[in-house]
């Protein structure tokens, strides 16, 4: 039973440390509800964002210890602790209109639903023209160009 107990344990501490030990630039996003940036790669640099929104996608761009600087959908830089990050993929549909959510990755396939400016969906994969998002209970897929979280032409499965 100990011996158990103590397996999970090292399973969940070496989850983030892998989860986010890529080369930059990749995406991650926000793991935690509320979540600090700060102008440097440590606790005593002053605070600059405090971000409440979980899942939010963000752009990593270098690593430093347990801290990484992060890019935010409106281009805000800083400085955030790696345990309040995720390697989930999420994507946040772009300003403009809502976007089309298809069943199938095709323009012609039947319009599922469509998506707000500034939803956040998880992403499963996406081929360099279509993720496929889950916004709540749906899915679907969705261009790729129409969301912040996923680069030009990158293609990539869970």
């Amino acid at each position: 039973m100990i011996r158990r107990g103590l397996l999970i344990v090292l399973a969940l501490l070496a989850a983030p440390s892998t989860a986010q030990d890529s080369t930059p630039p990749y995406w991650a996003s926000i793991a935690s509800g509320e979540a600090m940036t700060r102008a440097g790669p440590g606790r005593n640099y002053p605070g600059i964002w405090l971000y409440k929104r979980r899942d939010l996608p963000v752009r990593v761009l270098k690593v430093y210890e347990n801290w990484r600087l992060i890019e935010d959908p409106d281009g805000a830089k800083g400085w955030m602790l790696v345990s309040l990050m995720s390697s989930q993929r999420t994507g946040l549909v772009r300003p403009g209109e809502p976007r089309a959510v298809h069943e199938k990755k095709a323009s012609a396939s039947r319009v599922a639903y469509l998506a707000e400016p500034g939803v956040v969906g998880k992403l499963d994969e996406c081929d360099g023209d279509w993720c496929r998002i889950g916004i709540g209970k749906r899915q679907g897929w969705i261009r790729q160009n129409d969301l912040y979280g996923v680069g030009a032409g990158e293609s990539w499965q869970d």
